[in-house]
């Protein structure tokens, strides 16, 4: 009954996981309908997850999908980067040559880090932006292929993914929003332990609600029976099933290698251990076979052919047929592409690999890393690397390790997988004492450092370990690991201690201007410290690159933390230095800081023509990410300047720039520049589409901060109260609380003035001022704080005549005069705000006149503002008609005004036009009506559908009473008041008493008592 089962353990009946298939078939329904689909099989060792998703692509093929499946490399500790994604893509590329080449064309180079056959990898730029420009074009490239066509992504064994892997996975599941794609992953259940690495991106995908997770549980007892029957291809006796059932607790892999077993003439009970199990069948074959089998244990996932003849020292024929032998027993399995081999259950290699004596595995990693130093096209080009350095340093050969753990640290840096790079690096780091010094005297840092500036070495010096610890310190910073980045400079500093040669100190200035940056996103601190520190270290040392760096950071420091002339002086030295010694980079990001403080400063000419110059320069060196800076920069200037049309032209290229080299942060704050620019030109559609397309790009939570506060400013002009206090609220929290500058705090100040002000708050509107005021408005800073002091005037303004509001204004009123005095208005756009904060503290007062908002008008107009036009026209027409001025160009401006609050959607702003107009017997839309025909009067409390009584009512509201009292005013009982307050509430949009009294007195419903 038994006889064939050497040759087939696996059972030709697809048995359970009927669901299972149901929910995979039905995402590649889903995927049909231009709806991404993104799913995580997961099962313990032996479950099935193989099997299933063998019959999820058998179906996936028969509906024409173009199916890929690569599988992560379990290969040393660093992982082989890419793995999956390269295989797959690779097998796409054989599948559609031609639609693989139109989507990635004009990218070749870049998505070549994860396809090498595409072309050559380039050299850098490597940045914080670098990892997330190549994710970004892949998920584009997915997405073309999938455009016309279901395509099917099968990554397996994720348990085993390097950490790139892990990040691009992510990265697809969280943005791919178009395509016919189905994105499948499987991995161990059982394997992911509380420290294991793929945890943390579980926990994330799972709060995903577009990826499902499939779990495989283990099988009942009529399904096992159902996989031996499939096995044996007969009914087999009931207690050899309980038996079966029994031992492998449902385990469909263990069913088999238990079946198996017995039809090798062992009983079912002989193994007592799980290894056991699995070696029973491996001991029973032929001993070269035997020997093959061990050798592919060692070798990785898969061995190629060539290799393993090399590795096993046999003929061809002695080799095929061991292999021959391995693979009737279902041990070993030829791959897909008939290129090499591998194991049919990595539970299998595992436990061979462990069965290994010591001395044994380190013999077979040093011929298999000899076999690749004497040819190297045994296995792919982007791997060979990578699995030279693992075998060197498994088979304990420290000379041999050290320099191809740097080569293959170098080959991972030029593929942006960063952690791979520092677990090569780090690796080096540990085998550097145990290498012999003659190795170490012959390496070189131009062949293995890239991030570390060379500090005038001789090139002929060899490579030291503080090198490595540089490297190894970028690559973290780079990689997101950056208390590991802290770790390293800790040790090199220490090592550092008490050097007093030139060099040393240029080396401990520039670890000390890493921690900086490291301290500051770890919210450690502002970096200022470790600045000062490196900026004590080059005091006084001659010029070098290292230098002009450490000058350049500070003086950015403190343009974004507290500008003035210091700031100037330091930027125009570093960029003296640089140019010196020829660093161009450094020269070019030095100027930028010039110009940007030059304009702060009122030297407006001067620093735009210093950035627009930079612009170009970088731009024509191929410097995408400085000249994307120089947008940055030069678009945000335009704008303080007030010349918003120019800035928005620099906006617009600097998108188009940094958009075609993926420089997804880059291109954030540019657009987030464009969303404010497009707020002042009264463009809002397009500038809360900015503002949305800064939050889908954007990386890093500064300029996320940014665009929520961008959408918050859109909420408050438009009335939206509600919306304007989330979208402040997302802003402190991608802020957070540490190293806060005032181009971030400063604007927050003023949202969080408004939306109290619009909720009749006003004892927290003077809170935030105060506070703003205490923390004091940096040089160059005059921007952002002439709207804070503008809106607290307007809300101490339309406070006029609340009785809880008198206390207190006066303190109020000359905090924001003593305040407003000590701003600059260098241009005519914060010359025009100063005016109109001394009108608003003169209405608050009760004594501004019509001349106050002529001036103010005047000032406004020329700027090419609507919005902050149509509030100063609606209070110089207030004005006109208070005092009895001239009717008629009231009236046109409460019209001109009242239709670009339409246009804009600015509700709160249209609705006071309207009852101003309404109590002035003004038509702002229609034409004007016939003298002949008299106008009737109208009551604007009647207009909001109060009734008599709740006028009443809500002129009692409006002067602080309870309910208790307004009901013994009115002869009324406190129930009945309570009916009308609650009726007057909800006929108002109000949330409560305050903003309801706030409401009156802003439309000043009611004439003011003797």
């Amino acid at each position: 009954m038994l006889g064939d089962v050497e040759t087939r353990s696996v059972s030709p009946v697809f048995v359970g996981r009927a669901d299972e298939l149901a929910v995979l078939t039905d995402a590649l329904g889903r995927a049909a309908g231009q709806e991404p689909q993104a799913l995580l099989i997961a099962g313990e060792a032996g479950v099935g997850k193989t099997r299933l998703i063998e019959e999820f692509v058998a179906e996936a093929t028969r509906d024409g999908a173009a199916v890929a499946v690569g599988g992560c490399v379990e290969i040393g500790a660093e992982g082989l980067p890419f793995a999956p994604f390269s295989t797959a893509l690779r097998a796409l590329r054989r599948r559609l040559p031609e639609e693989l080449a139109a989507a990635a064309a004009g990218q070749e180079d870049e998505l070549a880090r994860i396809l090498p056959e595409l072309g050559e990898t380039p050299r850098g730029p490597h940045d914080e932006e670098s990892t997330h420009r190549l994710f970004e074009l892949t998920a584009r490239l997915l997405e073309r292929l999938a455009a016309d066509r279901t395509v099917v992504l099968v990554l397996e064994d994720l348990h085993w993914a390097d950490t790139s892997t892990r990040h691009l996975l992510a990265y697809l599941f969280r943005t791919l929003t178009g395509g016919r794609l189905v994105l499948v992953a499987t991995y161990r259940a059982d394997d992911i332990h509380r420290r294991h690495p793929l945890r943390p991106l579980l926990a994330e995908l799972d709060r995903l609600r577009t990826v499902q997770r499939v779990e495989l549980p283990r099988f009942n007892r009529a399904e096992v029976r159902r996989q031996v029957v499939g096995i044996l291809s007969s009914q087999p006796d009931e207690s050899f099933v309980d038996t079966v059932f029994d031992r492998s607790d449902g385990n469909a892999f263990f069913v088999e290698e238990l079946v198996a077993s017995a039809g090798n003439g062992c009983r079912t009970g002989l193994t007592e251990s799980l290894r056991d199990l699995l070696l029973v069948r491996v001991e029973v074959l032929p001993e070269a076979a035997q020997r093959v089998v061990r050798i592919v244990a060692e070798g990785g996932s898969t061995v190629e052919y060539p290799l393993l003849l090399a590795v096993s020292r046999l003929t061809e024929d002695e080799l095929l047929d061991a292999l021959r032998a391995a693979v009737g027993a279902n041990i070993l399995l030829a791959t897909s592409d008939g290129d090499g081999y591998r194991f049919r259950h990595s539970l299998v290699r595992e436990a061979v690999s462990d069965d290994l004596l010591p001395g044994e595995r380190a013999r077979v990693n040093r011929r298999y890393a000899e076999a690749l130093e004497a040819d190297d096209t045994l296995v792919r080009a982007e791997e060979r690397i990578i699995r030279l350095a693992s075998y060197w340093y498994c088979a304990g050969d420290a000379a041999k390790a050290l320099p191809t753990a740097l080569d293959a640290s170098v080959a991972a840096r030029r593929r942006h997988a960063y952690s791979e790079q520092l677990s090569l690096l780090e690796r080096a780091l540990d085998l550097w004492d145990s290498t012999p010094d003659d190795v170490r005297d012959a390496l070189r840092p131009a062949e293995y450092t890239d991030a570390y500036p060379p500090c005038g070495c001789d090139p002929s010096t060899p490579l030291q370990l503080l090198d490595l610890l540089a490297e190894a310190t970028v690559a973290a910073r780079l990689g997101g690991e950056r208390e590991r980045a802290l770790k390293h400079t800790k040790v090199a500093l220490r090592s550092l201690e008490g050097a007093t040669a030139d060099l040393d100190l240029l080396r401990a200035a520039w670890f000390w201007t890493e921690r900086s940056r490291l301290v500051a996103s770890l919210a450690r601190g502002n970096g200022w410290e470790e600045l000062g520190t490196a900026q004590a270290l080059v005091k006084g040392l001659p010029p070098s690159q290292i230098h002009a760096e450490v000058l350049v950071r500070a003086a950015g420091w403190g343009m974004l933390h507290n500008p003035g002339p210091d700031n100037l002086a330091a930027a125009e030295r570093a960029a003296e230095y640089a140019r010196m010694v020829g660093a161009a980079e450094t020269e070019l990001n030095a100027r930028i800081t010039v110009g940007s403080l030059l304009t702060d400063a009122g030297d407006a000419e001067a620093g735009f023509a210093e950035l627009h110059a930079v612009k170009d320069r970088a731009a024509a060196l191929g410097l995408t990410g400085l000249a994307g800076r120089a947008y940055i920069n030069l678009s945000s200037q335009l704008e303080s300047h007030g010349q918003s049309r120019e800035a928005l032209d620099v906006a617009v290229a600097g998108v188009e720039l940094v958009g075609r080299s993926r420089l997804l942060d880059t291109e954030a704050w540019v657009r987030g520049n464009m969303a404010e620019t497009l707020y002042s030109l009264g463009r809002w559609e397009e500038a809360a589409e900015a503002a949305r397309r800064t939050l889908q790009v954007g990386q890093s939570a500064a300029p996320r901060g940014s665009a929520h506060a961008r959408l918050s400013y859109l909420a408050l002009a438009r009335g939206e109260l509600a919306e304007a206090a989330g979208q402040l609220a997302a802003a402190h929290r991608c802020f957070g609380n540490h190293d806060l500058q005032p181009q971030h705090r400063i604007p927050l100040y003023r949202l969080a003035v408004g939306v109290a002000a619009g909720e009749g708050r006003l004892a927290d509107v003077r809170a935030e001022l105060a506070t703003a005021v205490g923390n004091g408005f940096p040089l160059g800073h005059h921007r952002y704080a002439w709207p804070l002091l503008l809106a607290a005037a307007t809300a101490e303004a339309d406070a006029r005549g609340l009785p809880a509001a008198d206390a207190g204004r006066a303190g109020t009123v000359d905090l924001i005069r003593s305040a407003a005095r000590r701003l600059a208005t260098p241009y005519p756009l914060w010359r025009a705000h100063a005016e109109y904060v001394r009108a608003e503290l003169l209405r608050a007062e009760g004594t501004d006149a019509a001349a106050d908002w002529t001036a103010v008008e005047a000032a406004v107009r020329p700027l090419d503002r609507p919005y902050l036009l149509s509030r100063v026209r609606h209070r110089l027409g207030e004005a006109l008609l208070a005092s009895g001025g001239d009717r008629d160009h009231a009236t046109a401006l409460l019209r001109e005004a009242h239709a670009e609050a339409e246009r804009l959607g600015a509700r709160l702003l249209r609705e006071d036009l309207a009852l101003l107009a309404q109590r002035a017997r003004i038509p702002l839309t229609a034409p004007a009506p016939d003298p002949d025909r008299p106008v009737p009067d109208s009551d604007p409390a009647e207009a909001l559908g109060l009734t008599s009584r709740e006028r009443d009512v809500l002129r009692l509201v409006a002067a602080g009473l309870s309910n208790r009292r307004i009901a013994e005013e009115l002869f009324i009982s406190p129930k009945t008041a309570s009916v009308h307050v609650s009726n007057i509430l909800a006929k108002l949009g109000v949330s409560g008493r305050v903003e309801a009294a706030a409401l009156t007195h802003r439309l000043r419903l009611f004439p003011p008592g003797p």
